[in-house]
């Protein structure tokens, strides 16, 4: 599987400010630990499920499965890097369309930043690179690139723009639960 690095078939990031100092955050515990039913809030009703597991050489990944505009998305994700204010994940997606199943190489980001008063913000950005599997499923299709790429770009972009307020808030509410208690 080849990924066509030069080109980006779509590429968001939305930014979501939280009341929790950056001291508490930990964007990888809270993605390896995040309970399925959290996930499906997150995004409701495009979050269909999630689940965590490792490569063949030990890597941790996240499995999402959701919706995203007309495709059903399986996301293969593998942690490239897995910090408390950094992740990179890295998937090679299948996605279910009208037309048949292909593939795409999809890079997540999940950052956090302290910003003024204690607080953080929280950037999800997310882009998508065409395979060579996707670029042989339009020829076969008669599919234009230009085409595909603007509708993964709306539907992606929507996504992005829905999701990333609730995943801040859920890792907000993941670092109270997880905070040590003040001393007394």
């Amino acid at each position: 599987m080849v990924t066509v690095l030069s080109r980006i078939l779509s590429q968001s990031a939305y930014s979501h400010e939280i009341d929790v100092p950056i001291e508490k955050i930990d964007i990888a515990d809270w993605l390896f630990t995040l309970p399925e039913a959290e996930y499906q809030r997150c995004c409701a009703p495009d979050h269909i499920a999630a689940g965590t597991t490792t490569t063949d050489d030990g890597r941790r990944m996240s499995i999402n499965v959701e919706q995203i505009g007309t495709g059903l998305v399986v996301q293969h994700y593998v942690a490239d890097e897995a910090g408390k204010t950094y992740c990179r994940m890295n998937s090679i997606s299948d996605v279910f369309t009208a037309n048949g199943r292909t593939q795409v190489n999809v890079i997540w980001e999940l950052i956090a930043e302290p910003i003024e008063g204690g607080r953080t913000r929280y950037t999800n950005r997310v882009t998508a690179h065409p395979t060579d599997a996707f670029m042989d499923f339009l020829a076969e299709h008669g599919l234009d690139y230009d085409h595909a790429a603007a509708a993964r770009q709306a539907a992606g972009g929507d996504h992005n723009r829905r999701e990333t307020p609730m995943f801040a808030e859920s890792i907000a509410r993941h670092a109270q639960a997880h905070a040590e208690p003040a001393a007394t």
